[in-house]
C-alpha cells in the first residue's frame, strides 16, 4: 500500500507544481505553442471536465470530488494485490482528483494549461491531473481486460 501512497503523493505534488508555474509564469488566454498540434493556454475551469457542471458552484463540485475519491478509494483497498495495473490507476485518479480539488477549494477553479488542436479544431484544455485520471482510468480497463481474456482462455467463466 505505500507504493501507491506514494503515486498519488508523487501525482499531487507534481500537478500542483506545474499549476503554479502556469499560475504565476504565463498570461491568461494566450497560446503558446509547443507542437504544430500542442500548446500551452492557460484558463480556468469553474467545472469538472470539459467545463460540465458548473453551475454546480465550488461547494458542490468538492462535494462530488471528495465521494468520488472516496468510493474510488474504497474500490481500490478491496482490488487483488495482484492487480497492480489496477491498483496503480486507481492511485493515478485519486491523485488527479486530489490535485484538482486542491485548486477547487484554494481558488474556486481549476487551473487548465494543455491544449491539444489541428486547424480547425481543438480538444477542451485540461491539466496534467486530468491526464492522470485519463490514464488511470485506462489502466483500471486494462486490468479487467486482462482479466476476461485469461478467464476465457482458462475456460473459467468470466
Amino acid at each position: 500500500m505505500g507504493f501507491y501512497a506514494g503515486v498519488v503523493v508523487v501525482a499531487v505534488a507534481l500537478d500542483q507544481w506545474i499549476k503554479y508555474m502556469v499560475e504565476t509564469g504565463m498570461d491568461m488566454h494566450v497560446r503558446v505553442p509547443v507542437l504544430p498540434f500542442l500548446a500551452l493556454f492557460r484558463t480556468h475551469n469553474t467545472g469538472i471536465a470539459f467545463s460540465m457542471f458548473s453551475d454546480l458552484g465550488s461547494v458542490g463540485l468538492i462535494a462530488i470530488t471528495l465521494a468520488v475519491v472516496g468510493f474510488v478509494l474504497w474500490i481500490a483497498v478491496r482490488t487483488d494485490h495482484g492487480q497492480r495495473y489496477a491498483r496503480f490507476g486507481f492511485a493515478l485518479i485519486i491523485g488527479g482528483a486530489i490535485g484538482n480539488l486542491i485548486d477547487r477549494v484554494w481558488h474556486g477553479y481549476v487551473v487548465d494549461y494543455v491544449l491539444f488542436h489541428l486547424p480547425n479544431w481543438s480538444f477542451a484544455v485540461f491539466n496534467l491531473a486530468d491526464a492522470f485520471i485519463s490514464v488511470g482510468a485506462a489502466l483500471v480497463v486494462l486490468e479487467e481486460f486482462l482479466i476476461w481474456r485469461r478467464s476465457r482462455k482458462d475456460g473459467s467463466p468470466g
